[in-house]
Parts: C-alpha cells; structure tokens; sequence
C-alpha cells in the first residue's frame, strides 16, 4: 500500500475547498434572478420610475456579485497559488 505524501494530501484538501468556494456562485445568482425579477415587476407597476428602479437594481445585482467572485478568487488561489504547498514540497 502506497503511502500518501504530505503534498499530495494538501492538493486533495485544496481542490475539495476550491469546489466549495465556487458553491458560493449560487447565492448571487439567485439573489441576481429575484432582484430582476421584483425589478420587472415594479417597472410593469410604474412605467414611469423605470430610470431609479433599473439603477436601484443593477447596484444592488452589482453588490450581490461580490460575493461569488470572493468564492471564485479563493477557488483560484487554492488551486493555482497554494501557499500551503510550498512549505510541504
């Protein structure tokens, strides 16, 4: 049986976490689609806000994005630029 290295153990770890921290990407692009959706629905109400509810809605859809690409940054440091393993190799 074949012993696992310590490198190989922090690269196994560090592409579940990265598969994790994409997970991330689902809460915006709910929170982007209700966000849209409300908008469309108040710019249907009230043809006439149509200017303050779109930019209402796209700094809000904006700010929301945040979080996913946090989620994909984290995925791309572990899998890309791992501190961990350089101090294992």
């Amino acid at each position: 049986m074949t012993q696992i290295t310590n490198a190989a153990l922090i690269a196994a770890c560090s592409c579940i976490g990265a598969g994790l921290a994409v997970i991330a990407g689902i809460g915006p692009g709910v929170g982007q689609g209700i966000a849209a959706g409300y908008g469309a629905s108040a710019v249907g109400r009230n043809p006439g806000a149509r200017g303050d509810i779109t930019s209402t809605m796209l700094l809000g859809q904006a700010v929301a994005e945040t979080t996913g690409l946090y989620g994909l940054v984290v995925a791309l440091i572990l899998l890309y630029a791992n501190p961990m393993l350089s101090k294992f190799m």
